[in-house]
Formats: structure tokens, sequence, C-alpha cells
């Protein structure tokens, strides 16, 4: 009985000191190369870690949630088929598309490959076809901010090609919490590819998703959005099984594809472990070069105001 005993008291302080450490997390150990950043329990609007959480950026493609979100509370027919168009205006920046001008796709697999692949010209068409027309759209992904209190942030397309589509961490945790409510926004993000029909002329297109994390099981992909411009580096906001939990995590500016993957894995690992973890030399200097640029770009702003 004493050996019993005495195995069950260590056993019992291993347990404890595990979850010890795993609680005992210092915010200042833990290094990303993403310039922004924000950790948040899902459904809450108070940070685990925050990074430079309230500095205004180029958010690319990461607009395409509020897109779907658009989408979803507009309450148009999922399975009507639109007219692939072309834009009635320029891009900000390159719009290549495989889907072919003057065929016809469902809305809900335009908005499947706007989430899962970043499908510019579908997201452009989920806009297009709006009741009240595209302006109207835009207008309403932005009524959608104010809705949730994104105080600082600005759409001004559906696709995030434009640098102007701005927002903040903070803000973008609202987003996911919004947009998290919608079971087919969670289901077409994580989706990990899969073959898309249109018609008219009838074809099918093979897609993919820019997440690597969605293939894997142990991450537990709850809900996944990419983006990337020039001016808005590598962004990655998601939701997935933490420590246990649901997390929110957005990533927004760094350094190459795999980067943002890196920084995941590094809040993952301090959210169990307490253990903050190492950014490569590279990674790191984009960040420390990038933060420091868009630091002397807000004082500058600042001090023109």
């Amino acid at each position: 009985m004493i050996r019993i005993f005495s195995l069950g008291l260590l056993v019992g302080s291993l347990f404890w000191g595990a979850a010890t450490a795993a609680t005992e997390r210092d915010a200042n150990t833990l290094q990303l190369g993403s310039v922004s950043a924000l950790v948040a329990p899902l459904g809450s609007e108070e940070p685990e870690f925050a990074k430079r959480a309230d500095w205004v950026m180029p958010i690319a493609s990461i607009t395409k949630l509020m897109t779907a979100l658009v989408v979803m509370e507009s309450r148009e027919p999922l399975d009507a088929w639109l007219p692939v168009v072309k834009r009635d205006f320029d891009p900000a920046a390159n719009a290549y598309s495989r889907i072919r001008l003057e065929s016809e796709a469902t809305r809900r697999n335009l908005l499947h490959v706007a989430l899962m692949s970043s499908e510019n010209r579908a997201a452009y068409l989920l806009a297009r076809h709006h009741p009240e027309g595209y302006t109207a759209f835009i207008a309403a992904m932005n009524a959608k901010a104010d809705e949730l209190g994104m105080v600082d942030t600005e759409f001004v397309d559906s696709t995030g090609l434009s640098d102007a589509n701005v927002s903040t961490a903070r803000d973008l945790l609202k987003l996911v919490n919004a947009a998290f409510q919608y079971p087919l926004i969670r289901e077409l993000s994580t989706s990990p590819g899969g073959r898309v029909q249109f018609r008219r002329p009838r074809y099918g297109l093979q897609y993919g998703n820019t997440n690597p994390l969605v293939h894997r099981e142990s991450w537990g992909v709850l809900l996944s959005k990419t983006g990337y411009l020039t001016a808005s580096g590598r962004c990655l906001v998601m939701v997935a099984q933490l420590a246990g939990e649901p997390r929110v995590v957005v990533l927004l500016d760094s350094r190459g594809t795999r980067t943002p993957i890196g920084d995941a894995g590094r809040i993952r690992r301090w959210l169990e472990t307490g253990v903050g973890g190492t950014v490569a030399a590279a990674a790191l200097d984009y960040e420390r070069e990038k933060a420091a640029a868009r630091q002397l770009a807000m004082s500058q702003t600042a001090n023109l105001q």
C-alpha cells in the first residue's frame, strides 16, 4: 500500500507540475516572426497574447472572411447559378483566375473557392452579384465591421487585392468570432480540397486549401483564412484546438509561407508548455525591418495630423 500510495503521489506531482508549466506563460518569452499577432479563446475579446494588436495594417485576403459573412447574412440562395462576368474595373493587383469568363458557377461554389483557395475572381463575383450591386456589397462589409465594433477597419474591395483594405489583429478577432457562428464558413474554409464544377460550358477545376495545417488532424483547425500581398506580407487567421480548447490565432505580416506556420507552432508550444521558441534569423530580420518601417510611417502620419 505504501508503494502504491507513493506512486500515486509521484504521478500526481508530475501531473500538477505539467499543468502548472502550461499555465505559467510569460508573454515576453514568445518569439514570433509576424509583425502583429494575437491569441484568444474562441468567443472572447480578451487576448491571452497580443503583439502590436492595435496596429492598422493591410490584411490582403483575410478580407474574404468579411465577404463570406456578408454573403451569408444576405440570405441569397447559395444554389443560384451566377454568370462569370468581366470586372467592371481593373484590380489593384494581379488577379489571375482559372475560372472562365462567360461560364457559370453557384454562389456556394464561389464562396467555397474564395475561402479555401483565396480565389479572387470568385470573391469579386460574390460582391458583383449582390442584389443591390457591388458598391452596396462593399458598404455592407463596412457596415458589418461597424456593427462588430471593428473601429480600425476599412474595406474597399471584396477580394483583398487592394492594400487599402486594412484592419488590426484586435479587430480581426471580432471578425473571426462572428464568422465562426456560421457552420458553412467553418466547413468551406477548412475543406482540404476538391473539384468544383462550372457550366455553360461545363468544366471542373481542382482546388486546394492555402493553409497546410488543415491537413493535419492534430491541429483541429475549425476555421481558416490566409492572405498575401507585398504590402501585407503573409497573413493567417484561424481557429484551432490549442492546449485543450478552441482558440483564435491572428498573424499579420510575416516573411514567406513558412513563417506563419512556424509562428502557429510556437504559439501552440507556448500555450502547452510555456516555452516560447525561437524564430529563424531571416524571418526575425524581416519582422524588425517591417515593424520599424511601419512605426516610422505611423509617426509621420501622426505628425502631419
